[in-house]
């Protein structure tokens, strides 16, 4: 375990103390991020829930990896199990009625998380952009992975790489604390409380795990504090992954300062994106930070739509937030924080493989960039609080 000894600014005590909320101790923690691999695990470890499956997503398809869960949530629900599935509204837009329904008339209970209404119509900008599997209280999954072909990988009709994605697999009490986010939401979109009075052991030397849960104005303010408060106090190194990248001029300048002050700054970002205009707005920003020092690297191949942070190599972030004004200000988002050394170590790690997939972008060269990519950076970082 860590001792803090490095940087005591990344102790669970000030970390507590700035965010407002406590670390749950003793939880085994397991990184997904390898596609088809991430999903086999998952869709395994439901098939042995026995007495309460939830999920929450944003994106929830009804194409090849979308209808095999949804077969397998009918299976337990045939079996007793209790199943609960919270969707985004418009992220499950195009997911047709007859899907839910099905899954309904097996008796599976189904709410839809920020709907649009007509008395509102500016609110259907907030989303619900969580990932959250809860099974048994006793294991939770979250992290970058929608339910959708195109991050586990085509692998009947076509044989297709999934997206670069991660998420955490998590065992122990920390489950719990999730169970009571997941329940939260729940009851807030008109679906009746959840009870699950089930008592979770404690593993032993487990891992302290912070929940980072934003559904609510203040809620994050207090995620978008803890992201400054971290780079602001990291002493060596900064690693970000993340799939849409448009900084404020907050982050923006405390990210120069910490290159100022001695700290390795690298930001890892798509090579290509689904969303072209996000992808053109964030790279309007590339001068400033190349020439303020940080490093900047296009991965290549697969879609890139990982969330993580490394911080020092001991403090780590992994969830669904995007470094981006949609994440940051309107949307509900999860995530959970580890302070481990081991972990961290891990996290940089599997960091270090993903740079060994990327192109890595030299301000001479970036200046050289042609003049239709300045252009579509201008013109779309205008909008930027809109993508």
């Amino acid at each position: 375990m860590q001792t803090f000894e490095d940087n005591p600014y990344f102790s669970r005590k000030n970390i507590q103390r700035l965010y407002g909320s406590h670390f749950t101790d003793n939880n085994k923690a397991t990184l997904l991020w390898k596609g088809h691999e991430s999903f086999q695990i998952i869709f395994d470890s439901i098939k042995k829930a026995n007495e309460l499956i939830c999920l929450a997503f944003y994106i929830f398809r009804d194409d090849e990896t979308g209808r095999e869960l949804a077969e397998i949530l009918k299976q337990k629900a045939l079996e007793g199990v209790k199943v609960y599935i919270l969707y985004d509204h418009f992220g499950s837009l195009f997911t047709p009625m007859k899907f839910w329904n099905n899954l309904r008339d097996a008796g599976i209970q189904i709410r839809a998380s920020r709907p649009f209404k007509w008395t509102s119509p500016l609110h259907y900008v907030h989303r619900d952009h969580r990932k959250l599997i809860i099974i048994d209280g006793k294991l939770a999954f979250t992290g970058g992975l929608n339910i959708a072909d195109e991050y586990r990988g085509y692998h009947r009709l076509k044989k297709k790489k999934g997206w670069r994605d991660t998420g955490i697999f998590l065992e122990g009490p920390i489950a719990k604390k999730l169970l009571d986010e997941f329940t939260k939401s729940w009851v807030i979109w008109k679906g009746a409380s959840i009870v699950f009075e089930k008592t979770i052991k404690p593993l032993k030397d487990g891992l302290p795990v912070l929940p980072i849960f934003a559904s609510s104005a203040r809620g994050r303010r207090q995620m978008r504090k803890l992201i400054y408060y971290s780079i602001n106090n990291a002493r060596k190194s900064i690693y970000l992954t993340t799939a849409y990248f448009t900084p404020s001029r907050r982050m923006l300048q405390i990210l120069g300062n910490a290159v100022r002050r001695g700290v390795e700054v690298k930001l890892l970002l798509p090579g290509r994106s689904d969303i072209s205009s996000a992808h053109y707005a964030g790279r309007a920003f590339f001068t400033k930070l190349l020439r303020a020092g940080a490093r900047i690297y296009n991965y290549q191949g697969e879609i890139l739509h990982a969330k993580t942070s490394v911080f020092d190599e001991v403090w780590s972030i992994i969830g669904s937030a995007n470094l981006d004004f949609q994440s940051l200000r309107r949307n509900d988002e999860g995530n959970v924080g580890i302070i481990d050394k081991e972990f961290g170590k891990q996290m940089a790690a599997i960091f270090d493989k993903d740079l060994k997939k990327s192109e890595e972008i030299t301000l001479t060269d970036w200046m050289q960039r042609p003049l239709i990519d300045k252009l579509k950076e201008h013109f779309y970082s205008l909008f930027r609080r809109r993508l």
